[in-house]
């Protein structure tokens, strides 16, 4: 038996390009969990204080690399978490989610929480993420 990934929009519920509604994997699969990757280098540096779209690419950056390690990539997302500093503007990070999304199809679910803040003071966005990657049998 192969990994079966179901990317379901029940046709009574709204439809968005950005999201699945519901997502549900059965068979032999590795599920990979990424704890939230934020704007930082392999240093520990801080990037783009001040500049939520410049984080969102450093923290997805972040998650990619995360999955690489695991033997995954963004296909393999079912799953992303996005925290946001209250009171920082969504379109920004938002726009970088795309960029680096891409037209792939099948989006993951995703979940969007503004939250009062996070580890350290200059970090304005966190991601994490839950991927699937089918075992070849």
């Amino acid at each position: 038996m192969s990994a079966i990934v179901e990317h379901i929009n029940p046709d009574d519920m709204h439809k968005n390009r950005a999201f699945t509604q519901v997502i549900a994997v059965s068979g032999p699969v590795k599920t990979i969990y990424v704890g939230g990757q934020d704007a930082v280098d392999a240093a520990g540096n801080v990037v783009g204080k001040g500049d939520v779209q410049q984080q969102a690419v450093q923290a997805l950056e972040n998650v990619q690399k995360a999955l690489a390690a695991a033997g995954a990539g963004l296909e393999h997302v079912v799953r992303w978490n996005v925290y946001l500093v209250q009171g920082q503007p969504l379109a920004p990070g938002f726009a970088a989610f795309q960029r680096v999304w891409g037209q792939r199809p099948n989006p993951p679910t995703i979940t969007m929480m503004y939250v009062a803040g996070l580890a350290h003071p200059d970090f304005l966005v966190e991601i994490d993420a839950i991927a699937v990657l089918p075992i070849a049998g």
